[in-house]
């Protein structure tokens, strides 16, 4: 007999990736350059050279068995050593590999960091707007995600809210900076009224309150500004990073835990990591992958086009009177739509060849998000399917 949660899913599928494939039919019918698809946040730019030349000196001068074999359950001894010492270097807190376990992703990271503080009947909270794959992430360990509603003025935290949604059963929190869907960076304020309230409620409560901090936009960032490090903040944090934004590698699923050296039971912790794994199939993220990534740890792809783009759309959305608050990273941005129902305004959208993705499942009915990582040369045609969409329809 199938299992029926899976089962139930079928009905309830990811409408990022919905559109992703609506504009992929359509473009075959008018040609994938006239569909302005704004739907999915795959990374536009090429991987830095450096990472490429390092994939070519592995092939042509290591053994078969160093590159395609498996690595040890927590990772490539020199590869964890490399991570740790660029988090040291970079962030002033004393990593070293003990506190590093390399994972298949954020995804794969944030599936370890969840099963390692929470029993099934417990709570994480997280902030909306976000990721809506959060969800299922955390739902289908036996854990229960609660959602704090939005701050729509400013897309910081809704503290009030949070506050009362901070009960005994909450073990952690589930933070994304700079944030997807938003683009808002969490100021050095925010982090730290964060950090006074956990510490506070943990004391209260008695038990460990976790902050799980999801970074894979962490090295996106506009206006020469930097996201502040959220493990500088509190103690009792799990970072869960990806290379596939920074590098603009998604397909090769590579990312890692680091626990904030100052967490109790930190290194005990990376080693439960690799029991997680036995349990959900992890099994070690490719060996070439991770020897070549740890050769280019302070090396990004070339990402100024994300911040022309935020510029152009930016202008122009608020110019046609959309609501919006400026994004300070990532390559997405999230207005508020002219209608109150979002799925209404994005399925007119369509008519016009625009892919916009509704904000009700990232937690923020009325709002939709666009992916703008796409050729700036696109971005400037959309513009006038825009007009016209806004003209046509709201006008």
């Amino acid at each position: 007999m199938l299992v029926q949660k899976y089962r139930d899913m079928l009905s309830g599928k990811s409408v990022i990736r919905q559109l992703a494939e609506f504009a992929a039919e359509r473009g075959k019918e008018i040609g994938y350059e006239n569909v302005f698809d704004y739907s999915l946040g795959n990374p536009s730019v090429p991987v830095p050279r450096e990472f490429t030349d390092k994939m070519v000196e592995l092939l042509t001068t290591r053994e078969s068995g160093e590159l395609h074999g498996y690595s040890p359950n927590l990772g490539i001894t020199a590869v964890r050593e490399a991570v740790a010492a660029s988090l040291e270097k970079r962030f002033g807190l004393p990593y070293r590999k003990e506190h590093i376990f390399m994972a298949s992703g954020a995804a794969g990271a944030l599936a370890h960091a969840f099963r390692l503080v929470t029993e099934p009947g417990d709570e994480i909270l997280t902030f909306a707007p976000f990721f809506p794959e959060y969800h299922p992430y955390v739902d289908l360990t036996g854990a229960s995600l609660k959602v704090v509603p939005p701050d729509t003025e400013s897309f910081q935290i809704n503290f009030d809210k949070f506050e009362e949604m901070l009960t005994e059963k909450v073990m952690a929190v589930l933070l994304n900076t700079p944030n997807n869907p938003s683009g808002v960076v969490y100021s050095r304020d925010t982090l730290e009224r964060l950090a006074g309230l956990l510490t506070t409620k943990a004391e209260l409560y008695g038990h460990e309150i976790y902050l799980i901090s999801d970074e894979p936009y962490r090295e996106i960032v506009f206006d020469g500004e930097a996201a502040p490090c959220v493990s500088k903040f509190y103690d009792n944090t799990i970072m869960c990073y990806s290379f596939s934004k920074s590098l603009s590698l998604p397909g090769e699923r590579i990312g890692y835990v680091a626990v904030n050296p100052r967490c109790r039971n930190a290194e005990e912790m990376i080693h439960m990591c690799v029991q997680i794994s036995r349990g959900i199939g992890h099994n070690c993220p490719p060996s070439i992958i991770q020897l070549a990534v740890a050769e280019v740890l302070d090396k990004t792809s070339d990402m100024k086009v994300y911040e022309t783009n935020r510029n152009i759309l930016y202008r122009e959305l608020t110019e046609l009177g959309f609501t919006c608050v400026k994004p300070g990273g990532t390559f997405y941005i999230f207005p508020k739509a002219m209608e109150e129902d979002a799925k209404v305004f994005c399925q007119k959208a369509l008519n016009y060849d625009l892919i916009l993705v509704p904000g009700d499942t990232f937690g923020a009915p009325g709002y939709f998000r666009m992916a703008y990582c796409i050729d700036t040369e696109k971005v400037e045609r959309s513009l006038e399917a825009l007009r016209r969409f806004v003209k046509t329809e709201y006008m």
